[in-house]
């Protein structure tokens, strides 16, 4: 189910950071996102998260940088660093 693996960065001072797993999960709870989509998402450390092939990385990257935004988590000019790992099956 959790097939692909995503790195959530985002910048600090020119540098990049991982998202914190604080985060993360409280982005994915359900009750906070209220899309089925999202049910495909696995916290799993600081910057990474495991997600099923039906989620659309584009709409996770564009849901999770408003979700943070408006957490304040990160400020409102700053965006962030949504990528898939490479698997190395």
């Amino acid at each position: 189910m959790f097939s692909r693996k995503i790195r959530v960065e985002y910048e600090d001072n020119g540098q990049r950071v991982a998202a914190p797993l604080h985060w993360i999960d409280n982005f994915a709870m359900r009750n906070f996102t209220n899309d089925p989509v999202f049910d495909d998402t696995l916290p799993v450390a600081d910057g990474l998260i495991e997600i099923g092939t039906r989620v659309p990385l584009e709409l996770l990257k564009e849901r999770m940088e408003d979700w943070f935004h408006r957490k304040s988590y990160i400020g409102k000019d700053k965006e962030l660093i949504v990528t898939e790992v490479a698997s190395h099956a």
